[in-house]
């Protein structure tokens, strides 16, 4: 709910599980998987290192992209590895 707060109105129109896109109250990532929340790309994973980009695919175009990289960047700095 966090995320989807600062990814721009309407997603609950968009984000219905249908034409490629994950629905807005689950959350999913996959390599090259272009119905997951999170994607990443097949080189992403080499010999056991995360070297890359990921690219989440939730916001829309109206979507403050300061707004989204924050709450992505408070998220992973959450994150206990």
């Amino acid at each position: 709910e966090e995320h989807i707060a600062v990814y721009g109105p309407d997603n609950d129109q968009r984000l219905t599980g249908l034409h490629e896109t994950q629905s807005i109250d689950m959350f999913s990532w996959g390599v090259a998987d272009r119905g997951a929340s999170i994607r990443v790309p097949h080189g992403f994973v080499e010999n056991d290192a995360y070297k890359g980009y990921l690219e989440d695919r939730r916001p829309n175009s109206q979507g403050c992209p300061y707004k989204i990289a924050s709450r992505i960047l408070q998220t992973i700095d959450t994150v206990k590895v």
